[in-house]
């Protein structure tokens, strides 16, 4: 069995970590510097967790999830520590797989973009490995990463960056888009919860009814808004405001964002 090393014990390191853990596919320690997270991650009897880099030199997979603007000082911890022979996975924002060689000394490289449903198993993740890295490690890393949602490897790292602007920070422009329904409905009178209630439930309906048919969303928007109905009241003044295209332009300003912290990290 590999043995597998999880570097960061916050949300998304320890996701991975769990479903890891959960599916059996390998022995699966995390490094944590907050003593207090080590202690929590202990006492939970799964994972072992420790605050000493020197188990890396265990490791088969090593898994980076510490925040991008840190790594430079946990690649100059461990950069003594790994070898050319292990290989990493990265789940760090705007981090090139070449800034990551260069700052490790080491060539195997998987760089993925997950997001935040990851934490429930309801994740989307990317992901892409340098030429070094062979079919059998990078089938294994896309079991790992399906173990917390739905993955599929990119044809190239600048793939990377456009799922950023889509599923990686896409999460809160759903959350946006559901906070003004939510203001709105309290603003027509119904309380809190019930704003939750008919907020959430009227995505999650949508959701599954484009899930589990083979019907555009045009087709979706148009069998609900007929004509000179209330629905396409709401679509039309979307329209006359050009909300799709500024939907749009704010993926595009995400993935140029993506890039440029790209370029701040080499």
């Amino acid at each position: 069995m590999k043995k597998i090393i999880v570097i960061g014990g916050g949300n998304m390191g320890f996701t991975y970590a769990e479903g890891i853990f959960n599916a059996n596919i390998a022995d699966i320690q995390i490094i944590d510097k907050s003593e207090e997270r080590i202690a929590e991650i202990n006492a939970m009897n799964k994972m072992k967790a420790t605050s000493s880099y020197d188990v890396l030199v265990e490791a088969d997979l090593v898994f980076l999830a510490v925040k991008p603007q840190i790594a430079p000082l946990v690649f100059e911890d461990i950069k003594t520590i790994v070898n050319k022979e292990q290989v990493f996975v990265s789940v760090m924002a705007g981090m090139t797989i070449e800034t990551i060689q260069q700052g490790l000394g080491v060539n195997k490289i998987i760089r993925c973009m997950p997001n935040l449903p990851a934490s429930i198993q309801l994740g989307m993740t990317t992901y892409v490995g340098s030429k070094e890295v062979d079919k059998e490690n990078l089938a294994l890393v896309g079991s790992i990463l399906k173990s917390t949602g739905k993955a599929f490897e990119v044809q190239n790292e600048d793939m990377i960056d456009s799922t950023t602007g889509i599923s990686g920070s896409g999460t809160a422009y759903i959350f946006y888009f559901m906070n003004a329904l939510a203001t709105a409905a309290q603003d027509f009178g119904f309380s809190s919860e019930e704003a939750k209630t008919l907020t959430a439930q009227t995505f999650e309906g949508a959701i599954e009814l484009y899930k589990q048919n083979d019907i555009s969303l045009e087709d979706w928007m148009n069998r609900v808004a007929s004509k000179g109905g209330t629905t396409r009241a709401a679509l039309n003044n979307f329209e006359d405001n050009k909300v799709h295209q500024l939907i749009k332009n704010g993926t595009i300003a995400c993935v140029d964002r993506a890039k440029e912290l790209a370029k701040d990290k080499r």
